[in-house]
């Protein structure tokens, strides 16, 4: 797989997903990229065109799958694509540092607080 430069995005966002790609060592030699057609509701355009993205990575023993479809463009999807499974690896490599694994957490708290409320206030 090559690096997404069409997709229609800002150069910073573009140099971002450089760092990190470089931060976390993947190659992306690596990456196999395969086009996929959508689903749901498009009609005849999503029928037709296979403008979305599956991508699979090897990290170590596990294998990674990514797969965007949600928009028309391949390019963008391509990189949207690539953004996600560099998520999905930061999360597995380093917890400590990912920002998807620090957002669930805090969900997760705000559930669980939610929860602990309702059943104080339905015990009295």
């Amino acid at each position: 797989m090559k690096f997404p430069d069409e997709a229609n995005v800002s150069a910073d966002k573009k140099a971002g997903l450089r760092e990190r790609l470089v931060r976390f060592d993947i190659d992306l030699g690596a990456v196999e990229e395969q086009a996929v057609k959508g689903s749901g509701p498009g009609g005849q355009k999503m029928n037709k065109t296979s403008s979305g993205v599956l991508l699979r990575y090897r990290l170590g023993e596990e294998l990674v799958l990514v797969k965007w479809t949600r928009e028309r463009q391949h390019s963008l999807n391509r990189f949207l694509a690539l953004r996600e499974l560099v998520d999905e690896i930061e999360a597995r490599v380093s917890p400590q540092t990912s920002e998807r694994v620090r957002e669930m957490t805090r969900i997760r708290k705000q559930k669980d607080r939610v929860r602990r409320r309702a059943s104080a206030a339905s015990d009295c």
